[in-house]
């Protein structure tokens, strides 16, 4: 697994922050089927976050199907087919855009802006 950094000043959680950077690992294939991840208290020890932070985000890595737990012996990469990497995809970044759609809501920026916004700043 590649490092994991958590930004403390950020005002997404820490158990999302965990959670989008393993998902992504596993959707861009630097962590592949099978591969064992850090136990909980491993990875919060590293970490230096709760153990409970670590286990949302072990149980929501699950939820997705992204990881699955064998009791005693610990979280692995679960197989993803190839035919559902565009779906995992849209399930890490899906409630990034809601928030920025609400933030654009909120301060007036149509539809068309934040496409134009979007095609400018992706380049």
């Amino acid at each position: 697994m590649k490092a994991l950094r958590i930004n403390f000043q950020s005002s997404k959680p820490i158990y999302q922050q965990l959670y989008d950077q393993i998902a992504s690992q596993i959707i861009n294939q630097d962590l592949v089927k099978d591969t064992k991840l850090p136990s909980i208290r491993t990875a919060a020890k590293e970490l230096r976050v709760s153990i409970i932070t670590i286990k949302k985000t072990w149980e929501m890595l699950e939820n997705d199907n992204f990881i699955y737990t064998i009791a005693g012996k610990g979280a692995y990469v679960q197989d993803i087919k190839p035919s559902k990497l565009s779906i995992k995809k849209d399930v890490v970044i899906e409630d990034d855009v809601d928030d920025i759609i609400k933030r654009c809501k909120s301060i007036g920026i149509t539809k068309s802006e934040l496409v134009e916004l979007i095609n400018k700043k992706y380049k």
